[in-house]
């Protein structure tokens, strides 16, 4: 192996990690690194991904690099994405590609106003999309300012688990300060509280380790696969905690947990157009929130949209479980399909459009009735919501077995 050759490993490697610590999944990392040692003629490389590191071996070369959990910045990983691509279609010099590779690392991310007014929105949208009036939209997007600037200054220095529960306590303390303001001053007495808790949760939800746990699991990457959705319920499990002590904490001061009646749904907000136009806001205020390319906001949002749109119509039929079946599908198939059309990552339209699906109703809802007591009914919502969960797998699952049965079909007949 040439010094070159070393080189060009140790950069794909970078590109790799890169890669992995920004959203990718499993099979994107190796497929990158191999592509990109490949061109500068490495035939003995190895790479082993997991999903927290990598080991790359070749001749007189060996790396393992751990990669810690990070805020995922999806540019990021299209700008690799495209690296890869013009590695492939022509010789690179190895140092353009250091330069390519430490442009991309040293990359900024979002500006801070730009991803809070991204989670605001995002949040208040998703309050109509989970049963909320306009009014509880608007008074969502207030109380979503505390947690937009936690999520943006504090959340990012503490441990997961840690910065989920702080989340999950700062979601529902602020939610119930708007809401009884709004009750006391009789500005807004007829808010819903339960359904601003939900859209705000929702910018806490692990929505990368969630997505990918699925398609790495698809690409049979079990270990990966598994990791990341453990990850995910105990992220899960950990915003549920948060909010229970809000109502706690409440509890303690006013001296009695509020209380909640059933879930309620707006008549107006349950307007298809309203809803599909929800859906479009806060799937582009989640892909601000996940660092996107800023050209790809409307395409999200696009998936997003129909995603909603084929839950919205097999809710006719169906019970909410194949609702989200049917359109978690919808959603991976749009976001195979747009990937091919704009030269870009499954990863940024699929994470970014499943969040609309993403049980945030029945975490707030477990959390409450256990809080209250009321464990039947806490057990009850949390097992929909755990159905709901495996049949958005099983959408992604499909669509993406369905898709690389196509792809290695093209390439059979490209070979013949």
């Amino acid at each position: 192996m040439t010094t070159e050759q070393e080189q060009a490993l140790q950069l794909a490697t970078e590109a790799g990690h890169i890669l992995l610590e920004n959203g990718a999944e499993i099979s994107r990392v190796e497929e990158t690194m191999t592509r990109i040692a490949s061109a500068y003629g490495v035939e003995d490389e190895s790479f082993f991904v997991l999903s927290n590191g990598i080991i790359a071996t070749g001749q007189h070369y060996a790396r393992a690099d751990f990669i810690p959990i990070k805020g995922t910045q999806l540019a990021k990983v299209a700008e690799v994405n495209q690296l890869s691509r013009d590695v492939m279609a022509g010789p690179m010099p190895v140092a353009t590609l250091r330069q390519r590779v430490e442009a991309i690392r040293t990359m900024p991310g979002k500006p801070w106003w730009e991803l809070l007014v991204g989670i605001v929105f995002g949040m208040s949208a998703f309050s109509i999309l989970f049963g909320g009036s306009l009014a509880d939209a608007v008074a969502t997007l207030v109380a979503g300012v505390l947690l937009g600037l936690y999520i943006t200054f504090l959340c990012p220095h503490l441990s997961r688990l840690a910065g989920s529960v702080a989340g999950g306590l700062v979601g529902g303390l602020s939610c119930l300060l708007v809401y009884k303001l709004a009750q006391t001053t009789g500005v807004v007495p007829s808010l819903h509280l339960a359904n601003m808790i939900i859209g705000t949760i929702i910018a806490l939800v692990p929505g990368v380790p969630f997505t990918n746990g699925m398609r790495d699991l698809a690409n049979e990457d079990y270990i990966a696969g598994t990791t990341r959705l453990t990850d995910a319920f105990l992220v899960f499990l950990c915003i549920a905690l948060g909010v229970a002590l809000s109502f706690i904490i409440d509890g303690m001061v006013v001296g009695g947990i509020v209380e909640l009646g059933s879930p309620v749904k707006d008549a107006l907000a349950s307007h298809w157009a309203i809803q599909l136009a929800a859906a479009f806001i806060g799937t582009v205020g989640f892909s601000v929130l996940f660092g996107a390319p800023r050209r790809h906001y409307l395409s999200c949002g696009l998936v997003g949209m129909v995603g909603w749109a084929v839950y919205l119509w097999a809710l006719t039929g169906l019970s909410v479980v194949g609702a989200a079946f049917f359109s978690a599908l919808a959603i991976a198939a749009s976001s195979h399909l747009l990937s091919r059309f704009m030269h870009s990552p499954v990863t940024i339209f699929l994470i970014c459009g499943i969040i609309p699906l993403v049980p945030g109703g029945g975490i707030f809802w477990t959390a409450y009735y256990m809080v209250t007591n009321q464990l039947r009914l806490a057990s009850s919502t949390g097992f929909v919501a755990l159905k709901v969960t495996i049949a958005i797998a099983g959408g992604i699952i499909l669509a993406a077995g369905i898709f690389n049965q196509i792809i290695k079909l093209k390439k059979r007949h490209g070979q013949s």
